[in-house]
Formats: structure tokens, C-alpha cells, sequence
């Protein structure tokens, strides 16, 4: 599989905290490799992602207060391809077969888009066609994308690791 990244246009502060972090740990739980919050700073969020890789591993970056525009047209001169999200486009059980070998950027919004970002993309994929959480849609998109592997990664350098249980939470601490 190809590099994949996240952008995430919009954050409201008052209604937007927790989702923006959530949107991070979606995006790493399912496979991306980072996370571009465009247009405003993302320190706490970033801190608080990074804490996760070190307690559970792996590698996901976190980066903010980029233009989208400047990251979509980085992400087209190195050849990637960008995915928007949303009920308006392609079905993605159509689309998605035809991006697994591509470098991909995978736009979600917190608020309305601009068309701007409908005619950056070069695909603009439809998790359904009703009004839905674009933190659902970036779950369903990974997992199709990555066909459910994603939920059997391992990740390197983890200090814990889920102990899988019928009832109850069970963690073993792994050895450095």
C-alpha cells in the first residue's frame, strides 16, 4: 500500500475539539500515516496523538496551520492523487479499487466545503449519499481501502497492547 494522509479542512473551537482529535485517532486506527489540519495550529491535538504512538506505537505525524490549497497542489507535484469525501460524489465501492496503488490524500471536512475543493480533487467519493459524520466516512473509506487489514496491524515501539476479552479491559505493558 501507497502513503496515505489525511486533510482535514475547517475546525470550529467551540464544538470542534474533541472531534478534530477523534478524526486523528480514526485516521491512525485505520491505517493512514498522518494527519494535515489545514488553517489553523493543532498543538494540544498534536500532542495529545503523539502521546497515543508513544503509549501504543507506531508512527502517524500530525502536522497544522497549512493552507489546504498549498497542501493539495504539494500533493498533486509529487504525484499523489486527492480523495475528497463526501455524500455529493462516486460511489466509494465504484472508486475505491482504482486508488490502492496511488499515493492518496484523503480530504474530510468539518464544515461546509467550498467547491474549490470538489474541483481540486481528482476523485470525490460518496460514503452514501445522506448527511453523515466525516469521521464515519474516513472509517468506512480506510477500511475499504486497506480491506480490512488495518484492524490486524501491529504497531512497532508500542509500550502497550489490547488484550482481546469477552468482558472487562485487559492491557499488557510490553518490555521497551
Amino acid at each position: 500500500m501507497s502513503k496515505v494522509v489525511v486533510l482535514r479542512l475547517g475546525h470550529r473551537p467551540g464544538r470542534d475539539k474533541r472531534l478534530s482529535t477523534h478524526a486523528g485517532l480514526v485516521a491512525r486506527a485505520f491505517g493512514a500515516d498522518g494527519i494535515i489540519f489545514a488553517d489553523f495550529k493543532v498543538k494540544k491535538i498534536q500532542d495529545s496523538l503523539e502521546g497515543v504512538n508513544e503509549r501504543w506505537g507506531g508512527s502517524f505525524f500530525v502536522r497544522g496551520g497549512e493552507s489546504w490549497r498549498e497542501v493539495v497542489d504539494d500533493w498533486h507535484s509529487d504525484g499523489g492523487v486527492v480523495a475528497h469525501l463526501t455524500m455529493y460524489g462516486l460511489p466509494v465501492d465504484e472508486k475505491v479499487s482504482e486508488l490502492r496503488d496511488e499515493d492518496i490524500l484523503v480530504v474530510i471536512g468539518a464544515e461546509k466545503v467550498s467547491g474549490e475543493v470538489y474541483d481540486a480533487s481528482d476523485f470525490n467519493i460518496a460514503i452514501g449519499n445522506q448527511p453523515h459524520s466525516e469521521i464515519s466516512a474516513l472509517a468506512i473509506f480506510l477500511d475499504r481501502l486497506f480491506e480490512g487489514e488495518e484492524l490486524r496491524r501491529e504497531y512497532r515501539d508500542a509500550e502497550r497492547r489490547i488484550v482481546p476479552s469477552v468482558s472487562g479491559k485487559k492491557v499488557r505493558e510490553l518490555d521497551g
